[in-house]
């Protein structure tokens, strides 16, 4: 069978294949993407959006769609001895530069049907029922041949394919797996009690904080419910469930899903090999899914690569500029270990006894990882960290600073009243931002950036930055002939 030709072949129709596909689409980028199973997610898996993925989302137009079909929550609360014992928010309001100071608890299947529904308008459907059965490295990229007998040769590959990834395995990149022996049951569905419910995570304080109820969209709650043995039975989860909440009592009207998971930690050796073959979200790290931060870092691994891929294919960058994906990526990852794996442990250890509030505790600690907003490429100053969302004003019309921005081009910010003339090339997208006292066009009331000059990589996180003084035009030009 001759072969087909793709700038990348994607293994894995999961949230983060298909966020690579999609945004991938949007660079005007040639995709295949294939995956085993018939269609997205139905039910299960995870279930929040934190701020930082909902700013990204911005950037790839798919925020306006989300949004508002799940239900916000940003309190963590703690219940022992029949009542609450407190109600703790307080690191996502001191949150800066951002519009969205909760997690949108919002199940998988949400995010995996729209990107599969514009994958299919963009005439890059998924291949289902299709797996990898080969992949061979030649000059031109890597060969990839499906369990139809279809070949397509690409200039790169990525295994967004999980945890048990099949792209990993083939070309043997190490993945040491530690399991912490913990074992938890996850229950969705629409319940019937007369606890006190409210908008908020709560995790239950007894001998051990083994419970925590998730609010969900629509009328579905969460529970996830430690057990700590592999053979359960669903009953005996519930009733761990209503011995927690004493003196009240919950029984499920439906049962929406129900399985379990063993807690099992790892991260890749390496997530860019042969100079060809890329991993992304769980085929190269896996973790405890406490915090909430295993799908939003599988899509951070996306944003973050995609538009590399871009700027080597379509702009002719060097090559060299992929190996910042692992550079940046791979510490990302394992900070999401530790602050997970904290997490998970204190549901069973305690010295004090106090298990759930010290898993508060650490979520307030780890915030910045649960967030999304610590995250930055970089260990101090503006460079490698994160843009701040500002309100913005076109005339007297108000939007938000990331509502502006492009995946698909660096933006350039210019924080000034006097007129700029650049002539930059079309990968960059200027725009100016005036103080209040110009109304007209973009304007801010806000003092973030004033007299400065923001370039901003098409992730959202800042690439340089200068006053804008008389040479500033000239050191930008030199910035971005780098780019």
């Amino acid at each position: 069978m001759t072969s087909d030709v793709a700038d990348i072949v994607i293994a894995g129709a999961g949230p983060v294949g298909l966020m690579c596909a999609y945004l991938g689409q949007l660079c005007g980028l040639r995709v295949v993407i294939a995956d085993e199973t018939d269609g997205p997610l139905k039910v299960g898996r995870a279930d929040a959006l934190n701020a930082r993925t909902l700013q990204l989302l911005e950037l790839a137009d798919l925020f306006a769609e989300l949004y508002p079909l799940g239900k916000t929550c940003n309190t963590s609360s703690v219940w022992a001895d029949g009542k609450f014992l407190s109600h703790q928010s307080s690191w996502w309001d001191e949150l800066e530069g951002c519009f969205h100071k909760h997690f949108l608890m919002l199940g998988q299947s949400y995010l995996e049907n729209l990107l599969d529904g514009k994958l299919s308008k963009m005439s890059a459907r998924v291949k289902r029922s299709t797996t990898i059965v080969n992949m061979e490295l030649n000059k031109a990229g890597c060969l990839t041949t499906f369990s139809n007998g279809e070949k397509i040769q690409s200039r790169y590959l990525i295994g967004a394919d999980g945890s048990r990834s099949f792209v990993r395995h083939h070309f043997q990149i190490p993945f040491k797996i530690i399991r912490p022996q913990i074992i938890w049951a996850v229950i969705d569905g629409i319940i019937d009690s007369d606890f006190p419910k409210v908008p908020e995570i709560i995790v239950f304080q007894g001998e051990t904080s083994d419970v925590a109820w998730i609010p969900r969209e629509g009328d579905i709650d969460r529970f996830y419910i430690r057990m700590d043995i592999k053979d359960f039975t669903l009953e005996e989860a519930i009733n761990k469930i209503n011995h927690a909440i004493k003196p009240h009592t919950l029984r499920f009207k439906e049962i929406v899903w129900f399985s379990q998971f063993s807690v099992k930690e790892s991260v890749a050796e390496k997530f860019f090999v042969h100079d060809r073959i890329f991993l992304a979200g769980d085929a190269c790290h896996i973790h405890s899914v406490n915090g909430g931060q295993g799908l939003n870092t599988g899509l951070a691994d996306a944003f973050n690569l995609m538009w590399k891929l871009n700027r080597v294919i379509n702009f002719g960058v060097p090559d060299k500029l992929l190996q910042s994906y692992e550079n940046e990526r791979k510490p990302i990852a394992q900070s999401v270990i530790e602050s997970s794996g904290e997490l998970v442990r204190s549901t069973k250890y305690s010295q004090t006894g106090t298990h759930a509030q010290d898993y508060v505790n650490i979520i307030q600690k780890r915030s910045g990882n649960i967030t999304g907003m610590g995250i930055r490429y970089g260990d101090e100053g503006l460079c490698g960290s994160r843009l701040f969302d500002l309100e913005i004003f076109n005339g007297v019309v108000k939007t938000r600073l990331y509502s502006l921005l492009d995946y698909a081009k660096f933006t350039l910010l210019i924080f000034a009243d006097d007129m700029v003339d650049l002539n930059l090339p079309k990968f960059v997208k200027v725009i100016q931002i005036h103080s209040n006292k110009y109304q007209t066009s973009y304007w801010t009331n806000s003092s973030q950036y004033v007299n400065q000059a923001v370039l901003v990589r098409p992730d959202s996180y800042i690439e340089a930055v200068t006053p804008v003084d008389l040479e500033w035009p000239m050191l930008f030009q030199q910035i971005i002939d780098r780019i």
